[in-house]
């Protein structure tokens, strides 16, 4: 039997396995490109249907592969697009021309293979920018172009722009780059230097291969592009060649297009044509996700208790790598101390990490953390839906002060305080405002855990 037969066989006995909607709708329109080195190529019509029948139908397309054939399959979809890229990567990739060799050997992608979105925790403060960033790497340069990730150190955004360029890599045949913006600069900057010849000429070409003859630019902090006016218009240049190219553009920064007052305003316009997402702080429930995660990446044979976690959760902050590093700081104690896990070595290993947290200026875990203690209540009460009065004034004063002494937005206070809407937030600060103008014990009240922020 040829491709085509074996093909037709198998969407003949899917069709009788599953519905006619469903049939129609993932299996109509697909072929069988090639059966090689144990691996069926499919081609599908859209991106979508690569997810949906990987998630669905996998193994019933294997086991009906191996019912016909007497072999065993894994499973590669592809576009149409993909095979005329890959096919035009095979016949370059023949030509034998040291030039083209050294333009293929030379480039680097500088992506950590480690971050990928299959361990990437999504919860509630992330699940927007996990969804627009999977839609990026499943269709770049035609979903979203740029995509503007925005949000504070340590929540991610790094994880997710190196995830968009690993499943881009590995999905496709497109050439990803991820530089930093002080990569970018070094290399702008070598632009002015001279080659031995006298001239700027291969700092040029080199700056020109590197940055306009990609399909994706992956590039972290954006922000430290302030101040270096030329590096900005060079990049304004590179930004334009590849939009103009429909090349996919992705960009990080600690603050939104909006208050990144100094770049040119040309380019925060830019970075507004596509679609700007934030990352908010963990959750409680996400940092508890999160620590589980990496108990299980750190394979240690002891059991870490229910409480351990729910300390760590509550008192390390927001920061995933401080959460991360935390895990790894009390294997190593109790290795060590030769101990088991418990709440009291939790508490004595992680003191320097505790410590460091409390002493993190304005945030709202350290504005919880005051409030808590103060009304004699938990940082867990400030944040559950409970409504008596003993926990919702106390959490309505927490809200205010968050936004008196934090940069953090209605909606990131929100989720900080167990996921409460944005006009939730709103409500309390406003009624805590006009309360004080008229409650003198009140403003005593806030005087004096404003003291303690300080």
């Amino acid at each position: 039997m040829n491709e085509v037969e074996i093909w037709n066989s198998v969407l003949k006995n899917i069709k009788d396995d599953i519905n006619s909607l469903s049939f129609e709708t993932w299996f109509e329109d697909t072929e069988l490109y090639n059966l090689n080195n144990s691996i069926a190529k499919i081609i599908v019509p859209y991106a979508i249907h690569k997810n949906h029948i990987m998630n669905n139908y996998k193994d019933l397309i294997i086991d009906n592969l191996n019912k016909i054939t007497g072999n065993i399959y894994d499973l590669e979809l592809l576009l149409k697009e993909d095979i005329v890229d890959e096919k035009k990567y095979n016949k370059f990739d023949e030509i034998n021309n040291d030039t083209n060799k050294n333009i293929i050997t030379n480039f680097e992608s500088n992506l950590n293979t480690k971050y990928t979105f299959e361990n990437f925790i999504v919860g509630n403060s992330n699940k927007f920018a996990h969804a627009a960033a999977l839609s990026v790497a499943e269709n770049p340069g035609k979903m979203y172009n740029p995509l503007f990730i925005y949000g504070n150190s340590g929540l991610g955004k790094t994880h997710l722009m190196h995830a968009i360029g690993n499943y881009i890599f590995k999905n496709s045949n497109k050439k990803v780059l991820y530089v930093t913006s002080d990569q970018f600069v070094s290399d702008f900057i070598g632009i002015n230097k001279k080659d031995e010849s006298g001239t700027n000429f291969s700092y040029v070409e080199f700056f020109k291969q590197k940055y306009r003859n990609i399909d994706v630019l992956i590039i972290d902090d954006i922000q430290f592009l302030g101040g270096a006016t030329e590096t900005q218009k060079e990049f304004f240049h590179t930004f334009n060649n590849l939009y103009g190219d429909n090349k996919q553009i992705i960009i990080s920064s600690d603050r939104s297009p909006d208050d990144l007052k100094i770049l040119e305003d040309r380019l925060r316009t830019r970075f507004g044509w596509g679609l700007s997402v934030d990352i908010y702080p963990p959750d409680f429930e996400l940092r508890i996700a999160i620590l589980k995660k990496r108990i299980v990446g750190e394979a240690i044979n002891k059991e870490i208790p229910e409480e351990v976690i729910e300390y760590m959760a509550t008192n390390l902050g927001s920061d995933i790598r401080q959460l991360e590093g935390a895990v790894t700081r009390l294997v190593a104690y109790s290795t060590i101390m030769g101990a088991e896990i418990d709440l009291s070595l939790a508490i004595e290993a992680l003191k320097d990490y505790v410590n460091k947290g409390l002493s993190e200026k304005n945030n709202v875990n350290k504005i919880q953390k005051i409030v808590s203690e103060y009304f004699q209540i938990s940082v867990e009460d400030l944040k559950s839906k409970k409504r008596n009065s003993n926990i919702s004034f106390p959490r309505q004063i927490a809200m205010y002060l968050c936004r008196q002494f934090t940069d953090e937005s209605f909606p990131k206070i929100g989720i900080e305080f167990g996921g409460k809407d944005h006009s939730t937030v709103m409500h309390s600060c406003e009624k805590i405002e006009k309360e004080i103008k008229i409650n003198k014990d009140l403003a005593k009240t806030i005087e004096e855990l404003k003291k303690d922020i300080h």
